[in-house]
């Protein structure tokens, strides 16, 4: 059996152009969403004097000998708005580049936290989980890299993901489901296909993605929660309907944007890069039996209970309903289809979807235990 590498290079080199790629333009995006908006407003408020004095004087067209003076104005043209967002534009740039940078700088020393508080996970040492830990040494001694940090998430689902930037921040986070529900070979596979990642640079495109850029859906998560909130508490306000509407207008734009650009970014993603990982599982493992076991395992049981889509975006898997628009993974019947032609091994019945045998499963100190009460019960019986 062998498993060819043909372009692998390309792959990366694909992955390392998006990454740049994705980070010019972040603050071009960041900048069209604010002209956006700029203009949006310039729509809706009354005309002003450029000159900032108080009142504007309007000119009656039928007597040149008079004017008078007014307070209300109607709404700005379209070329008046967009020369209103063109020189806020002006006048904020500079500030939107300090504010990207010290996002990116934000990002760079802090996306480990980030993505914890996001999967809920927690750091582990080889002395709480020893045979995970040899597992996944052993797989980076085959291939003379270093290796990265292991963390779980306490959970029933069945997933994982791999993150990092660098060799310092690189991580395999797995779920305690998974580990219970999967033989040692098949989770063997599993973090095969999870450094893969981080050897083919999969993983920052993808925290690019999720963090770097991932502050859009932020923005449009924050712009949704305001809109729920002006339109329960300002229900029956007549007095402030005007500035309401206006308002709910431009938190909507930013949600629409934010939304739209956190689309652009997955866009970037090539659902490719599973078939490379799974391929790269079985040539470390020599084993595709196992990996297209602990797909067949995963599935249908991979959704992450309180976790954003941007994690799900970054597991092993991520089932996605309703026809699979927007789908960041090939399906899995396709990927274990594709182990199978590739390596000619059948594919294999699953007799069950627990543990083999209770010595197949890892032994855990008493302080997971009771982390984990699930875990008792399975015992018990």
């Amino acid at each position: 059996m062998s498993v060819k590498t043909v372009g692998l290079s390309t792959h990366i080199w694909n992955n390392n152009l998006r990454c740049i790629i994705l980070l010019v333009l972040y603050p071009v995006l960041i900048a069209g969403i604010f002209w956006t908006i700029c203009w949006a407003m310039g729509m809706s408020v009354t005309r002003y004097s450029m000159t900032n004095v108080a009142s504007v004087y309007s000119m009656d067209y039928a007597n040149p000998d008079s004017y008078s003076i007014k307070t209300a104005m109607p709404p700005l043209h379209a070329g008046d708005s967009v020369g209103f967002a063109n020189i806020l534009l002006g006048q904020y740039w500079p500030l939107i580049l300090t504010g990207v940078t010290i996002w990116f700088v934000i990002a760079w020393f802090f996306h480990t936290s980030m993505i914890r508080k996001l999967a809920h996970s927690h750091p582990v040492s080889r002395e709480e989980e020893p045979e995970l830990y040899n597992l996944l040494e052993n797989l980076c001694i085959s291939r003379g890299i270093p290796m990265p940090s292991l963390e779980i998430i306490e959970t029933h689902a069945r997933n994982a993901f791999a993150s990092g930037i660098d060799t310092k921040s690189y991580s395999i986070t797995i779920t305690r489901g998974l580990m219970n529900a999967l033989q040692k070979d098949e989770l063997e596979g599993v973090l095969a296909h999870e450094l893969t990642h981080i050897m083919n640079r999969d993983v920052r495109l993808l925290i690019i993605t999720v963090i770097f850029t991932g502050l859009f859906g932020f923005l449009a998560q924050l712009a949704w929660s305001n809109i729920r909130y002006s339109l329960f508490y300002t229900r029956g306000r007549r007095d402030n309907n005007g500035g309401a509407v206006i308002a709910v207008f431009i938190i909507a734009a930013i949600l629409w944007l934010g939304y739209m650009a956190t689309l652009i970014m997955r866009f970037a993603l090539s659902r490719h890069r599973e078939y490379m990982a799974d391929a790269g599982a079985v040539e470390l493992t020599k084993n595709p039996d196992a990996m297209m076991r602990a797909l067949m395992r995963i599935a249908g049981r991979d959704h992450i209970p309180g976790t954003t889509n941007d994690v799900a975006m970054m597991c092993i898997e991520n089932h996605v309903p309703f026809l699979g628009i927007f789908a960041t993974h090939p399906p899995i019947e396709a990927r274990i289809k594709a182990i199978s032609e590739v390596t000619g091994t059948p594919v294999p019945e699953l007799p069950h979807t627990g543990p083999a045998s209770p010595d197949a499963q890892f032994a855990r100190p008493q302080n997971h235990e009771r982390r984990n009460p699930w875990l008792v019960r399975e015992r018990r019986h």
